[in-house]
């Protein structure tokens, strides 16, 4: 029974073509029994999973059989269970298990749950839908995993992938005391500025150098977004999904913006707090992110709205698209997810708290006070600085 598995196993790890390595293989500990990698559609987590196994097997040739990767799309799984798949992996040897898709799988929790219990010696690393429940409120589980997310790439990341460059991470505290000399540094090996405008475009998501057209290609992850994370793990019935869908695409023609509620709940025939509610479904999909005066959460309203990366900005084919729209939507997705973010008076952003931050589509004609995040800038000074560098953090 497992040799078909190992067979796809070796096919698809010996064909994985991933250009980069990504910043989260090393910020894992793979010692953990149960981990999960979370991450919106598009973002390379079946790769993710993949390289990890090419890792493995180049660092232990010999023990090849001992890690195995398997997408829950296979037909086996619909008369057996992940249980008793785990419990012969473990009798012929096994120590890893890659599971893909894992969504598709009705009782994933339960059973993850059991084969943690009951098979101590493996480790099972799972992908997971940005709308799984996992440890917010899954008593099942949560407690037991340790969750990952996995962005899409970053600018540095693009760079090193676009240009076969090694750039390096540098952490907010060094932008923000250090960024003439970090400037000066990464311009000896490349020209920020020439690359930035195609990134904010379509560098988030890793397939961009892929031969296809982008925007079509990014459309088709948004639908499946809206038709499998929302429509089939949220079980919302079909007749709603023009309703959400009609609500994204008023969205795409206006963000980053405060929300109108009662505008929308008209322009869609549905009530404010089922409006809300899609604004959630949207959020937890990686459609959408929303920013909060400190100290205010979902589900009062955010202050703004923006789309999730950049990318997205460009989807609207009626839209005329300001720089400065993308350039705060890009510093958002940048610091999201390692920073807090709120909204704040007099700034554009307030960061972890303590630090207000503008962010700017173009050099203003007098230096500020505070720091200020500049879209059109390639070296900055004093409290000026690059906005392309914030894409180096991760």
């Amino acid at each position: 029974m497992l040799d078909s598995f190992y067979q796809t196993h070796e096919f698809l790890v010996t064909h994985v073509n991933v250009p980069i390595r990504r910043t989260l293989m090393d910020e894992i500990n793979w010692d953990d029994r149960l981990i999960a990698i979370k991450g919106g559609r598009g973002v390379g987590k079946t790769d993710f999973l993949l390289s990890y196994a090419k890792e493995l097997l180049a660092r232990e040739p010999g023990k090849a059989r001992e890690t195995l990767y398997v997408n829950f799309n296979n037909f086996y799984f619909a008369q057996h269970s992940l249980y008793e798949f785990a419990g012969e992996f473990v009798r012929a040897g096994g120590k890893t298990l890659l599971l893909d898709q894992t969504f598709k799988y009705p009782n994933w929790s339960k059973e993850l749950r059991d084969c943690y219990f009951h098979y101590t010696n493996l480790h099972i690393v799972f992908t997971a839908s940005p709308v799984m429940r996992l440890i917010e409120g899954n008593q099942d589980i949560g407690h037991l995993v340790k969750m990952y997310n996995l962005r899409g790439l970053s600018f540095r990341e693009y760079l090193n992938v676009k240009l076969h460059t090694n750039l390096p991470v540098y952490s907010l505290h060094e932008i923000l005391t250090n960024h003439e000399q970090i400037a000066t540094q990464v311009c000896s090996h490349v020209k920020p500025l020439y690359y930035f405008e195609d990134y904010l475009r379509e560098g988030y998501y890793p397939y961009y150098n892929e031969e296809h057209n982008f925007t079509d290609q990014l459309l088709k992850i948004m639908n499946m977004m809206l038709e499998v994370d929302i429509l089939l793990v949220k079980q919302i019935e079909i007749p709603y999904l023009n309703k959400i869908r009609l609500l994204l695409n008023l969205l795409l023609e206006e963000l980053p913006c405060s929300l109108n509620v009662s505008h929308l709940a008209e322009a869609t025939d549905t009530s404010r707090a089922t409006i809300m509610n899609y604004i959630k479904y949207l959020k937890d999909a990686r459609l959408l992110n929303l920013l909060y005066a400190d100290g205010k959460e979902y589900p009062m309203k955010p202050a703004r709205v923006y789309l999730q990366n950049p990318n997205l900005c460009y989807v609207s084919s009626t839209r005329q698209v300001a720089m400065q729209s993308v350039a705060e939507t890009f510093f958002y997705t940048a610091l999201h997810g390692i920073h807090k973010l709120n909204a704040t008076e007099n700034a554009t952003f307030l960061v972890d708290g303590q630090m207000k931050i503008d962010v700017l589509d173009q050099v203003p004609p007098k230096a500020g006070f505070r720091y200020t995040a500049v879209a059109d800038l390639e070296h900055g000074h004093g409290k000026q600085l690059p906005l392309w560098m914030f894409g180096f953090l991760y």
